[in-house]
């Protein structure tokens, strides 16, 4: 049925706004609660942190290949919209916030990986453009929320957070209504807790898995640093005037236009090729970074920022698409979360790390740190025999 995709992409973007939440109004956050600059970095982690677990519990247990990832992925809505709002109740602390964002995180694991099941199991043809919109959902979804910002910025924070737990709940509501499963879905009934480690024995999965864990290590430090370094560049020249989470909104937003142009490319230039055309401009992008950031012109900063942003997640999308077509097709809900899994552990480590290392003298170099990932990216596609199905 035609309206399936759209259902699925917008559910997912409603649901992934829960992601960056914390993060848009962090700054209200902050000035009320009294927090270190440095508290986002762990507001962050927190959420990555929560997912992780999450991700791993769920491939432990075949929960998505167990049972009915339209369900798993309504009811996890629910509750992470649930505990999204946790954070509005008054006499919340520092602490307690953290908490909150760590199992928001948790049941998010239900949602996004979830979610590419539900696409793979409707979309086995051309799964490569399915993912492109769903990937561009979840941009679109985590940036949503500073466009919130920009738009409630006289109200307080909570505001925010609550629209953000309103549209998750509306979006797991519209899943479980208006989507069934998929014909290709493949259910398994046993439980078999080392199963997801069975896809690592396949040479063209495990290929295309360290690809995605390159990619990881880029985007989503690159993503919870964008108002930082718009932040930074008001601080030097306050004439500018940033406005920083609209322009947030709008330079994490793009990716989502780069995830619909890539998956349907790679149906006439191949997932591999396109997915090593992505890596190669963003890799550009972090080893260039000073010429850009704080350099005086704040136009030629956000068109930067712009081109960076598309290239970073471009390949998202393709590197699901791999993962995918080469695993087990029993096991295809489990190695998708799992793949998840040790991708988003990986972005903790890039985000503490840029966090500790970043001083006010090196702001301007610092990110040159994210070209690790799309190198290590490009040596896992290069080297690996991936398949060049779209």
């Amino acid at each position: 049925m035609k309206r399936i995709l759209p259902v699925i992409v917008f559910s997912q973007f409603f649901c992934t706004s829960l992601w960056f939440a914390g993060n848009a109004v962090m700054s209200d956050m902050a000035k009320q609660l009294q927090l270190e600059p440095s508290y986002l970095a762990y507001l962050t982690s927190a959420v990555q942190l929560g997912f992780i677990t999450g991700t791993l519990v769920f491939a432990i247990l075949s929960i998505a290949d167990r049972f009915s990832p339209v369900r798993v992925f309504f009811i996890c809505a629910l509750i992470a919209a649930f505990i999204n709002a946790l954070a509005c109740l008054s006499g919340t602390g520092a602490a307690t916030i953290l908490i909150l964002r760590y199992s928001t995180g948790f049941f998010l694991a239900g949602i996004y990986p979830v979610g590419m099941k539900i696409a793979s199991d409707h979309y086995p043809q051309g799964l490569g453009k399915a993912l492109g919109f769903l990937v561009g959902a979840l941009v679109l979804g985590t940036s949503f929320p500073h466009l919130l910002k920009s738009l409630m910025g006289a109200l307080p924070w909570r505001y925010v957070i609550l629209s953000t737990s309103a549209l998750a709940a509306l979006g797991g509501c519209a899943m479980v209504l208006l989507v069934p499963d998929g014909a290709a879905r493949k259910p398994t009934r046993a439980l078999n807790p080392a199963a997801f480690i069975q896809s690592f024995g396949n040479r063209q999965f495990r290929a295309a898995a360290f690809g995605y864990f390159g990619h990881m290590w880029e985007l989503y430090a690159f993503w919870a640093f964008v108002p930082v370094m718009l932040t930074t560049y008001n601080a030097r020249f306050i004439a500018a005037d940033l406005n920083v989470p609209l322009l947030s909104f709008l330079i994490i937003g793009a990716g989502a236009l780069a995830c619909a142009a890539s998956g349907i490319i790679s149906k006439y230039k191949g997932v591999k090729n396109v997915a090593v055309l992505a890596l190669t401009i963003s890799c550009t992008c972090c080893l260039v970074s000073p010429l850009f950031l704080f350099a005086g012109s704040a136009g030629a900063m956000i068109g930067f920022l712009l081109v960076w942003s598309t290239a970073a997640i471009a390949d998202s999308p393709l590197f699901s698409t791999l993962v995918a077509q080469n695993a087990d097709q029993q096991l295809k809900g489990t190695a998708l979360t799992i793949v998840n899994c040790i991708g988003f552990a990986i972005t903790i480590i890039s985000i503490q790390l840029i966090a500790a290392l970043r001083t006010a003298e090196n702001a301007r170099y610092i990110y040159m740190l994210l070209a690790i990932g799309p190198v290590w990216g490009l040596m896992a596609l290069i080297n690996g025999r991936n398949t060049n199905k779209g």
